[in-house]
């Protein structure tokens, strides 16, 4: 049992990234669901499905590499708020990845968001993870 589900979402991305696969299968949460949407929307993935089977569910998403020289869309991803140790931001304090080139994931009162949406709607929140 892992105590950490985001963690471990990112960790189970990151490495299928590493090993070069195609497709990765995840246990299901509601805020992994909108984390995979946020990586769909800013175009770090190629698709994702949701399942429904057994309780929990799964996401299956097709992870997204060059054309040519098979590099990946996501060159990195971390997490920053840790069950340890949680980071708030206010929206004057948000983090800018890579210059506004990556994105910060953030969970706010309206939602989990982007750092730059975040910015826009003038709301903080807690800063799950930066992606470049």
């Amino acid at each position: 049992m892992y105590t950490d589900p985001i963690a471990d979402y990112l960790t189970r991305v990151r490495n299928a990234l590493g090993a070069r696969h195609k497709v990765v299968e995840i246990p299901a949460s509601n805020v992994k669901k909108e984390i995979t949407k946020i990586l769909f929307e800013k175009g770090y993935i190629l698709n994702y499905k949701f399942e429904e089977n057994g309780p929990q569910g799964t996401i299956k998403i097709a992870l997204k590499y060059g054309e040519l020289d098979k590099v990946p869309a996501i060159r990195d991803i971390q997490r920053v708020s840790k069950p340890g140790l949680r980071k708030h931001s206010s929206s004057k304090d948000l983090p800018r990845i890579l210059n506004g080139l990556g994105v910060a994931i953030v969970s706010t009162s309206q939602g989990l968001m982007t750092d730059k949406e975040a910015r826009q709607r003038n709301v903080g929140g807690e800063v799950l993870c930066y992606v470049y």
